[in-house]
């Protein structure tokens, strides 16, 4: 009874308006609950479907936001000292291949390439004088030659002729010796008278005596041969010599007129080098050269970028490359033209970006610690697309590669 009175008092104590809305509201209908619960679960399924799709089509799909345009950046410089006399280009201006650039002062230049022209007659003249000289030299020593050949064959005919006289002065001799002796003989028997003997001691005397000369003729004979020998000797012995020595002279001639040639060549190569040219087509930037400037070989006075061959390079992690493959379609979303081009993957690099950095990463403590390498990939534009030409180097880009 208690509980009943608190109901009471608390039923009774409610307020007129909460008793008035209890009973405007309309019961709740199953029905139009069991419609919400649907499309709820409608929407959620095509969400689902959505992402699903959205997977299977990302996964065929490899992309990355670490890329950018990039180019060949040709560096311009002087190949010969000398002095600007005028500046054709401005940066930003586009040039062809071939165009003129900067002229440098040619006045040195022009004196060298004089030296150089007077250096190659100096030469010429000095080879010309030399070259009749050599087949002079091979006549002399083919006839000193043979000179001395005759020489020694006079010189052993005399002695053969000096040979013979001795040999007869010697049978004379014999006999007169002979003739002598028989003659004492006959005067010791009073046979021959003593004015016979005398007779026969002069013939003899004389025949000794012209023994003695024809010894001493052969022996002049032979001092003459063996002079004769030694000339002919020494003739075999320098005729190659001296040929030798004026066909080395003329080949030093030869080798300085070659030498005074490349000379010349080089002097008129480095005149025509104070006019710089533009070495390929693109557009002029980074200019540092002015009219008056002093400029030395191997200084860049300015770049040329080469608009018209471009490409990007995009740093993949090295997770994203597995199936990628060289040949494979690519988009490329240039950010500051707002344009899609297509393209194609080109190439591979041959190690991780960090090993081509100033400072490569070295383990010296033999831990590697594990981190995601990037690999730079190289992606080429295909050619004939619109707004290719406003492509420069640098420009921020997000490639896309079809892998699937």
């Amino acid at each position: 009874m208690a509980e009943q009175d608190v109901r009471s008092q608390t039923n009774g104590g409610s307020r007129p308006g909460e008793q008035q809305k209890e009973q405007q509201e309309p019961p709740k209908d199953p029905a139009k609950a069991k419609r919400r619960r649907t499309i709820v679960i409608a929407v959620l399924a095509v969400v689902a479907i959505g992402l699903f799709l959205y997977w299977l089509h990302s996964r065929n799909f490899e992309d990355t936001d670490d890329a950018q345009v990039d180019g060949n950046l040709t560096a311009v410089s002087s190949r010969v000292p000398g002095t600007v006399t005028a500046v054709h280009v401005d940066d930003n201006q586009e040039v062809k291949q071939g165009d003129l650039l900067v002229e440098l002062d040619p006045a040195d230049l022009q004196v060298a390439l004089a030296q150089a022209k007077a250096a190659v007659a100096l030469a010429q003249a000095q080879l010309q004088s030399e070259q009749p000289l050599v087949p002079m030299t091979q006549s002399t020593n083919v006839a000193t030659l043979s000179s001395a050949e005759d020489e020694v064959a006079s010189a052993q005919a005399d002695m053969d002729a000096a040979q013979r006289d001795l040999d007869q002065s010697e049978a004379q001799n014999r006999f007169a010796q002979q003739q002598l002796a028989r003659a004492k003989q006959l005067v010791t028997s009073n046979t021959i008278p003593q004015s016979e003997l005398d007779q026969r001691q002069s013939a003899a005397d004389a025949a000794a005596a012209a023994v003695a000369a024809a010894r001493k003729r052969i022996d002049q004979r032979r001092a003459r041969l063996q002079q004769a020998e030694a000339r002919r000797k020494e003739a075999q012995a320098n005729a190659p010599r001296q040929l030798s020595a004026r066909t080395a002279t003329l080949s030093v001639r030869q080798a300085n007129l070659e030498l005074a040639q490349a000379q010349l060549k080089q002097a008129e190569l480095n005149l025509g080098y104070a006019r710089i040219v533009a070495p390929v087509a693109g557009i002029a930037g980074k200019r540092s050269v002015n009219v008056g400037d002093r400029v030395g070989p191997g200084q860049q006075l300015m770049s040329i970028t080469q608009v018209g061959d471009l490409w990007v390079t995009a740093n993949f992690r090295e997770t994203q490359i597995e199936h990628m493959r060289v040949g494979q379609r690519t988009r490329v979303h240039v950010d500051a033209l707002s344009v899609d081009l297509d393209g194609e993957l080109e190439s591979f690099a041959g190690a991780t970006g960090s090993r081509y950095s100033l400072l490569p990463p070295e383990n010296a403590s033999g831990n590697y610690v594990k981190v995601v390498q990037r690999i730079p990939v190289r992606l080429r534009f295909n050619p004939g697309q619109p707004d290719m030409e406003r492509l420069r180097p640098g420009m921020s880009a997000e490639p896309k590669v079809r892998v699937r």
